[in-house]
């Protein structure tokens, strides 16, 4: 009677052709592109259809920014819990209930009859997310061989390039001829590609690590923490809330953060072991991590805010995921053998650095030509699809086999911090400060039409 579900606990062998194949763990890493490149389609499509969800709905930017902020909040808190789960049960397993569960999320998404509804589902479609998220980076490092964990890293890191590439292009299409849902929609046929090939061509968890106590304090502590740190970056980026509880909840989820890392060094079972982020390269990976994804999603969000509606700015845009996929999948090919993982990292940074740098100076001439701003676009991309990779290489090369879900949570929860700041932090900079007539202050156009000037006492 029991056998049914037993089934639906059980990981399904790949077919004896497959797995004998020379190619049977590349043939897993192109299973795991088909989640990258929703992931990221999903994070770059769906702020684009905000306006139209507030005709239809009737409400407030405020209250439409929940569909992006529940789901961010959903992903950060429970990421480490499905990494632990996963290294428990099974990642394949994992990874195969993730894929119905956003995609099924997905197309409830584009039938919600109101905002409420809107919200709720963007949260399972989230948790749906969590689980292919804990688990991509773990089935790519633990398929193929160690040697070849950088270059499978790469071709991840390209698909989530060509999916965000994608976002802006495919979303605008959608919105303006057949409607803001269809975002959503758009996703089925690639879930259900990814579901299919996942069962046949995924790989069996080889090492497991059981769950004695689950961590429900950890995990509680965690989501706290993770909703008062984006509440407050949100906040201080737009979301309408005075600047002090803004400031409040982020120092208090930061607090919070504290305080379950020291939860985690005394439980008996927890989430996150500390052992794992005693390495050197572990907490200085995690911290690159977090920085590098704040560089890739700065500039995406700041030049619509300087282009406009002009054509070229999706031309422009689009440089930046180019130049990453350019360098994550070839870059890396034609560089030296003996160039070591750190090396490539510390090159792409630098790469990524320079470009950042000579992008903040053409700006001001923005206006005049979007040639220099779409060459350093894709010389930031290219030394972020030189560093990216290396840099997810160097942490899991640092991380026990059985508990690579859980690392590689860690790695997206660092990614998804970095995308929030990216955001946040070209929002707040481009906010018109507030007026104080009564001090003698006037406050200039802001973006000013000329960058060279700024806000200024008169």
């Amino acid at each position: 009677m029991f056998e049914p579900f037993q089934a639906l606990r059980t990981e399904r062998p790949r077919p004896d052709a497959v797995r004998e194949h020379r190619s049977a763990g590349w043939f897993a890493v192109a299973t795991v592109c088909f989640g990258a490149f929703l992931g990221q389609l999903d994070a770059s499509i769906t702020t684009l259809a905000f306006p139209a969800m507030q005709r239809e709905f009737h409400q407030p930017l405020a209250g439409v920014q929940w569909v992006s902020l529940a789901y961010l909040i959903t992903l950060v808190g429970l990421l480490p819990a499905a990494g632990r789960i996963a290294d428990a049960s099974g990642r394949k397993l994992m990874y195969l209930y993730g894929f119905a569960v956003f995609t099924a999320a997905s197309v409830a998404c584009g039938f919600a009859p109101d905002l409420g509804w809107l919200i709720g589902f963007r949260v399972v479609q989230a948790i749906g997310a969590t689980m292919l998220q804990a688990n991509s980076v773990a089935l790519v490092v633990t398929s193929v061989a160690r040697e070849q964990m950088r270059t499978a890293l790469g071709i991840q890191s390209a698909a989530q390039a060509i999916g965000l590439a994608a976002g802006p292009l495919v979303g605008g299409i959608l919105v303006s001829t057949l409607g803001w849902r269809w975002i959503f929609w758009i996703g089925l046929p690639f879930g259900i590609l990814g579901l299919v090939s996942g069962w046949f061509l995924l790989p069996r968890t080889r090492e497991r690590t059981a769950v004695q106590r689950f961590d429900l304090a950890g995990l509680t502590t965690l989501l706290a923490a993770a909703a008062a740190v984006l509440l407050g970056i949100s906040g201080l980026s737009g979301l309408p809330m005075p600047w002090w509880l803004a400031l409040a909840l982020l120092i208090g989820g930061l607090v919070t953060g504290a305080g379950f890392l020291r939860w985690e060094s005394s439980a008996a079972d927890p989430l996150i072991r500390p052992s794992m982020l005693r390495p050197r390269q572990v907490w200085l990976g995690l911290i690159g991590a977090l920085c590098g994804y704040l560089v890739l999603f700065g500039p995406l969000t700041l030049l619509p805010q300087l282009f406009g509606s002009r054509s070229a700015s999706g031309l422009v845009l689009s440089c930046l995921p180019l130049g990453f996929g350019f360098a994550a999948v070839l870059v890396q090919r034609l560089l030296p053998a003996r160039l070591t993982v750190g090396a490539r990292a510390i090159l792409g940074a630098l790469v990524a650095t320079a470009a950042v740098t000579g992008l903040a100076w053409v700006m001001p001439r923005v206006a005049t030509s979007p040639l220099a701003p779409a060459a350093l676009l894709f010389a930031v991309g290219a030394g972020l699809g030189l560093f990216i990779p290396a840099n997810n290489t160097t942490i899991m090369s640092q991380i026990p086999a059985r508990l690579s879900a859980t690392g590689g949570g860690l790695v997206n929860v660092a990614r998804s911090l970095g995308t929030a700041l990216g955001v946040s932090v070209v929002t707040l900079s481009s906010t018109p400060p507030t007026p104080v007539p009564a001090a003698g202050w006037r406050c200039c156009a802001w973006p000013p039409s000329d960058w060279s000037e700024s806000p200024r006492r008169c």
